[in-house]
């Protein structure tokens, strides 16, 4: 395989390149190269916009009969992305630029164009001034006026500019500064604003949660009794827990109250020793009018005689006396 890296061949000593058949090809042989778009175009077939620089396998043939300064001219072939309608351009020496032939329109020349109007405008004027030399006069007459006019317009910016040129580079940056810190200060002041009133919202938040948790405190609590007008009242009121309280009224409302000294009294009588009828003759006069007459009254009656025992009696001793009169009635 080293025979293959050589970089010269071997040539026999009869070797004659005059022998050596030439290939004749055509003038407009046609190679195909890529090569990239050299300006915006769009397509007259479909409307397609073709970018620059987009890339394309295009045909290139050498154009008959046309050069510039011995320059050879050639032409491409490319076919549209769309509608693959073929599109031809061809180089432009003359104006370092590419021509557009046909199958597309070139965009966004309208400086090209200005330039192109521009040039012919001078060369009509370059030929004038061959054939007629007034011309020339005038032409020149009308460059210096427009000249000085534009000299003078020239110096009236200059003064007006230096009329206006005094300032104060330092007292610039120093007002820049001092915006600078009225800013900041600005800032800072809106920060603590809402800093306060983010606080103040926060506070009267708590408030409202803390009165609403104190209302609902309150009504699930019972009421607290009032304050007592004097320190001795609490000695004239019952230090009985409620619940007794309550307990005893229902007892009271059920079946009644029950007292020791008043009404338990009218349901007995004392006892009487036995006298004698002479004894009790005589001190019938001396008893009073009501005593016979309570002996044999009815139970309705006692309540009158329940006055005459004495207030130190106690309810167990008048029952124990109610008992024995019973059996001595019953003897």
């Amino acid at each position: 395989m080293s025979e293959r890296k050589v970089l010269n061949k071997y040539y026999p000593p009869d070797f004659d390149p005059s022998k050596i058949p030439k290939l004749k090809l055509p003038k407009d042989r046609q190679y195909v190269v890529r090569l990239m778009a050299p300006f915006n175009m769009r397509c007259k077939t479909c409307g397609e916009y073709i970018y620059k620089g987009k890339k394309f396998n295009a045909r290139k043939e050498t154009v008959q009969n046309e050069s510039y300064l011995g320059l050879p001219i050639f032409r491409f072939y490319i076919k549209c992305t769309r509608c693959l309608a073929e599109i031809t351009f061809k180089t432009d020496p003359e104006n370092t630029d590419y021509a557009m032939e046909h199958g597309a329109t070139r965009n966004f020349q309208a400086e090209k164009l200005l330039e192109e109007e521009e040039k012919r405008l001078q060369k009509e004027r370059e030929d004038e001034e061959l054939n007629n030399p007034m011309k020339i006069l005038e032409n020149r007459t009308k460059d210096s006026k427009l000249e000085m006019e534009v000299l003078e317009n020239l110096q009236e910016l200059k003064e007006l500019n230096q009329r206006q040129a005094h300032v104060d580079f330092e007292s610039m940056l120093q007002q820049y500064k001092d915006y600078e810190e009225q800013q900041k200060e600005r800032e800072l002041e809106e920060d603590e604003q809402e800093t306060k009133t983010m606080l103040e919202q926060a506070q009267s938040r708590r408030l409202l949660q803390d009165s609403d948790s104190e209302d609902e405190d309150s009504a699930s609590r019972p009421a607290k009794p009032f304050a007592k007008a004097k320190p001795t009242d609490i000695l004239q009121e019952d230090s009985g827990p409620q619940a007794k309280k309550l307990k005893v009224e229902s007892w009271e409302r059920s079946i009644g109250k029950l007292s020791s000294k008043v009404k338990l009294s009218g349901l007995v009588t004392a006892k009487r020793k036995p006298v004698s009828s002479a004894a009790n003759g005589a001190d019938s006069g001396d008893a009073p009018p009501g005593a016979g007459a309570g002996s044999t009254s009815s139970p309705s009656g006692g309540a009158s005689l329940a006055s005459v025992p004495k207030a130190g009696a106690s309810s167990l001793s008048l029952l124990g006396a109610y008992s024995d009169s019973e059996d001595s009635k019953s003897d």
